[in-house]
């Protein structure tokens, strides 16, 4: 984000100065604040939201986040109240609880709802105002997009696990409806003294065909997450080579990188399995199921090395159907 008056920031954080992070729900929150966006700015309405101004505030939030980790029972304590089920919420409450607690933008209001004659028209995500004094309007997504386009360099071929979801018609709801609700005459009414410079926040992984070469469209940031897919048939030959210790991950470890630390409860209750095994539980899945890869570092902790999503044998040709309603 090009801030008037601000100190340059660095082009990006290195990874390890958050990635020794241990609690999962604090790498998640680092993750969401220091991962790459998925999107490049798409001006003049689709700017991209940060929460630093400074390279000071960035060495603050480390700092924080630093702290968090070594208590996090404040921020478990909120995420069991919550007791949030669907990822995009879960990443509604960290990035709130930053706003919150954390050394940078304050939050003004969250989930602001927008009426006329007792119609909703829509939500804004987030009202914040930073250090400078600048009132931003965050709208918040975190997507898991499989490209299905057979090289082809178009955001409709970036489509969701279940086909119910395609990143080119996320955008034009993003741009077109979720930016403008604050500029709209109706929330003027609601107190919120603006103008609100509209924002987005967009964050996720993009999963490839393995094996395949494909070309980002010019709207992607070039160095956004990524991963694989592969058809059930084809990925017993790619795990053999890639790994042998893997896990299914749940909906609410889609952020960051897992890390699991030996010798915490966490970890405990984790079950590592062949590729053989992971083949069986899957196969009898409706659809897509995100797995990671995991090796042993000399910490003896599970790092995790890649992640992507097993497809039934059908999905690919369902996907391109789909891709080109």
């Amino acid at each position: 984000m090009d801030t008037p008056g601000a100190a340059a920031l660095p082009a990006a954080v290195p990874t390890a100065h958050w990635d020794a992070l241990r609690e999962p729900a604090v790498r998640d929150l680092a993750w969401l604040l220091f991962s790459a966006d998925l999107l490049r700015a798409q001006p003049p309405v689709g700017m991209l939201a940060s929460a630093f101004e400074t390279a000071d505030e960035v060495a603050a939030t480390l700092e924080w986040l630093h702290a968090l980790d070594a208590d996090p029972g404040a921020l478990h304590s909120d995420l069991a109240a919550a007791r949030v089920t669907r990822l995009g919420r879960y990443a509604e409450c960290l990035l709130g609880w930053f706003l919150q607690h954390g050394p940078t933008a304050r939050l003004v209001a969250a989930n602001v709802p927008l009426r006329r004659a007792g119609l909703t028209l829509g939500e804004c995500d987030f009202l914040v105002q930073t250090q400078a004094g600048r009132r931003l309007h965050w709208e918040l997504a975190v997507k898991c997009y499989l490209h299905a386009g057979d090289g082809r360099a178009q955001l409709a071929d970036y489509v969701g696990p279940n086909l119910q979801d395609r990143f080119d018609l996320k955008l034009t709801h993003v741009l077109d409806h979720q930016l403008p609700l604050s500029a709209r005459e109706e929330f003027a009414s609601l107190g919120h003294v603006g103008p609100w410079e509209p924002q987005m926040f967009i964050k996720g992984w993009l999963f490839y065909p393995h094996g395949e070469t494909t070309s980002d469209p010019i709207e992607l940031d070039p160095a956004h997450a990524r991963g694989w897919w592969a058809t059930r048939t084809d990925w017993p030959a790619f795990a053999a080579d890639h790994a042998q210790a893997w896990r299914v991950l749940p909906r609410l470890e889609w952020l960051a990188p897992r890390r699991h630390e030996p010798g915490t409860a966490e970890a405990a209750g984790i079950a590592f399995v062949e590729a053989s095994a992971l083949s069986e539980r899957v196969a009898h899945q409706n659809g897509p199921t995100m797995v990671a890869a995991f090796h042993l570092d000399d910490a003896g902790r599970w790092v995790e090395r890649s992640r992507g999503f097993i497809v039934p044998d059908d999905w690919p040709q369902k996907a391109r159907a789909f891709a080109r309603q």
